[in-house]
């Protein structure tokens, strides 16, 4: 879509904006609204958590309108307090932490601290300001020494912006708002090919390490409830028993502050190992004198099986991979299993059939409420089923072609996902800056 500016422009002094349309006003958030704040009841003061009343959080603010809170406080902490209900249809906007998220109040509701609630005035529609507020606001605030932005209630009050004409601010929004739910359809659509490539890519690895590539194999029953079917000629036992050695991390003290330095033996972290792949991400070190001297028995090498001994929905319980060639010197941490396998044994075979059954076999041995946890011991008893080694061999080639190709078409699909992000937040900065004109469009 091509669109033209405005016939004449005004030059400012922020350097954010540099122009605006002439018909616009240069003003002040105090100037055309109002606003307020929530409140956050102490810790302690679990009564006034015990409620009905809606509350918002920095978390309930990424849809556009909350219909429904995470939590709740009661009528009597709210009115303690002195806290004003926010209308339905105000405008929140979080100011501190996750600066610049907003959402419409889809009911009344209460909010925290780090809320500011905007209600509709004669100078501002609210449409315009879902929009314009997270660029307008977060360009006047502060920045601490890190470069994060900074904001407080002074700051939102002093805001300068440029503002249309109430009209023409509606104009504005009825416009992103067609434009803005057209690029999300197409954010959807891809957002949905991941999701379909993840689960054809997790069906198609669980096939191949539980039935083989041969369709015509005779099969037999395995014994393991979340495999159920293998083929005749495979062997079933415990993951101990195809493992010449097996560790967790080192525990309690044998860790300290002091230990860790800016280089040395890497330590191997919950987050290091995904489902069938181990990822750097930012690496931790310890002292290597430390390491050799006193914990070489947590020694992580080339081709050793990694299993995550402690996870939650999004981090799964008993997935696992395989450490990488260039490790260097390395031992696993706590809640972190090595499996040193047997010669005959195909780690990556292995590594991907963990993680195929860790939904079900890991989870039934895993203990503890909010994050599961599973000992050494239990995790060295789960079942794994096997061919021979060349046919371990095998399926290992024919996951790593099937991820090749599921990896190419994830990228491609991120890439769009990322264009067409970058594509919504110009069309929105240009748009409610003024720089097009979309009056007619």
């Amino acid at each position: 879509m091509k669109m033209k500016g405005y016939a004449d422009y005004e030059e400012c002094r922020l350097p954010w904006l540099g122009r605006y349309p002439r018909h616009w006003s240069l003003t002040k958030t105090k100037r055309v609204c109002s606003f307020t704040t929530g409140w956050t009841p102490p810790t302690g003061d679990s009564a006034a958590y015990e409620g009905d009343c809606p509350w918002a959080n920095i978390s309930d603010l990424g849809q556009r309108v909350i219909l429904n809170t995470a939590k709740s406080i009661s009528a009597k902490a709210a009115e303690d307090h002195g806290l004003e209900l926010i209308p339905a249809g105000s405008l929140m906007f979080s100011f501190k932490l996750s600066v610049g998220q907003v959402a419409f109040a889809g009911k009344p509701m209460f909010s925290n601290e780090a809320i500011a609630s905007f209600r509709e005035s004669a100078d501002l529609d609210l449409r315009f300001s879902y929009y314009a507020f997270p660029i307008f606001l977060v360009e006047n605030a502060a920045e601490n020494i890190y470069g994060a932005k900074l904001l407080n209630q002074f700051l939102i009050r002093e805001a300068i912006f440029p503002l249309p004409p109430k009209p023409e601010q509606r104009l504005i929004a009825d416009f992103l708002d067609r434009e803005a739910a057209k690029i999300d359809a197409l954010i959807d659509e891809q957002e949905r090919l991941l999701a379909l490539l993840a689960e054809k890519r997790q069906a198609v690895i669980s096939h191949a390490v539980t039935k083989g590539l041969n369709p015509d194999a005779p099969m037999k029953d395995s014994g393991v409830a979340w495999m159920g079917q293998i083929p005749a000629h495979w062997r079933v036992a415990p993951l101990a028993r195809v493992s010449r050695e097996r560790c967790d991390g080192p525990f309690g003290s044998g860790i300290k502050s002091s230990h860790y330095t800016d280089q040395g033996a890497l330590v191997v972290r919950l987050q290091n190992i995904r489902a069938g792949r181990f990822r750097m991400g930012e690496p931790v070190y310890l002292d290597q004198e430390y390491f050799e001297s006193e914990l070489k028995g947590h020694a992580v090498l080339n081709g050793d099986v990694l299993v995550a001994g402690l996870g939650d929905d999004n981090n799964l319980l008993g997935r696992a991979c395989v450490a990488p060639a260039n490790l260097g010197p390395a031992l696993v941490k706590a809640d972190c299993f090595r499996f040193r396998l047997l010669d005959d044994m195909c780690p990556e075979f292995i590594a991907h059939q963990l993680c195929a059954g860790a939904a079900f076999d890991a989870g039934q041995l895993a203990t503890g409420t909010t994050r599961s946890r599973i000992p050494l011991s239990a995790m060295a008893g789960r079942m794994v089923a096997f061919p021979p080694m060349d046919e371990q061999k095998a399926i290992k080639v024919h996951i790593a072609g099937l991820l090749k190709k599921s990896d190419d078409l994830c990228c491609m699909a991120e890439a769009a996902i990322a264009l067409l992000r970058e594509r919504r937040a110009a069309l929105i900065a240009t748009t409610v800056t003024g720089q097009v004109d979309v009056r007619g469009v």
